[in-house]
């Protein structure tokens, strides 16, 4: 096997193999989940329920934008949900979860379960520096950070194709 290949497969397997020290001292997910991010190339699955509840707020969130655990924690904590009450009956909690947590990301460094999409490393580094211009996100046309679909349009089908792009003024 050439020193490429050798090298190669020792980063893809890292993670698996619990190397990944940086990742989960850190708070980052896996190359795999960022290359998701950037490229926006995952449709979000569709479950009725989850699109009517979660959607009835704000974008039904694509499912794969964190993992089974964070999910779960959401999930858990819907009377108290960033400020509000978004309780469900328990039969309509039991389905969304089951639906996010079967469609969470599996490209996670263990014991990571970020509450907030915006609080992922990935998020961070589309969203901070050159990329995105100082102050957009206090825009009167964005209003949060969490509102997606201001500068991605495709948002709520789980695009978030970099080209795609658009910053309002």
């Amino acid at each position: 096997m050439s020193y490429s290949r050798m090298v190669l497969c020792a980063v893809l397997l890292m993670p698996l193999l619990g190397g990944a020290e940086e990742n989960e001292m850190e708070g980052h997910e896996t190359h795999a989940q960022e290359g998701r991010l950037g490229r926006g190339n995952l449709p979000a699955p569709s479950n009725a329920r989850w699109q009517q509840e979660c959607g009835s707020c704000h974008i039904a969130y694509a499912p794969w934008l964190l993992p089974a655990e964070s999910w779960r924690k959401v999930m858990a904590g819907l009377t108290k949900h960033f400020g509000n009450d978004a309780s469900l009956t328990p039969a309509e909690n039991q389905e969304i979860t089951a639906f996010l947590v079967k469609n969470g990301s599996a490209d996670w460094s263990r014991g990571l379960a970020p509450l907030r999409i915006t609080e992922t490393a990935g998020f961070r580094r589309k969203h901070q520096g050159d990329e995105v211009p100082a102050g957009a996100f206090k825009r009167a046309s964005v209003k949060s950070a969490a509102n997606c679909q201001a500068c991605h349009a495709g948002a709520a089908k789980g695009d978030f194709n970099e080209d795609s792009v658009r910053i309002p003024n």
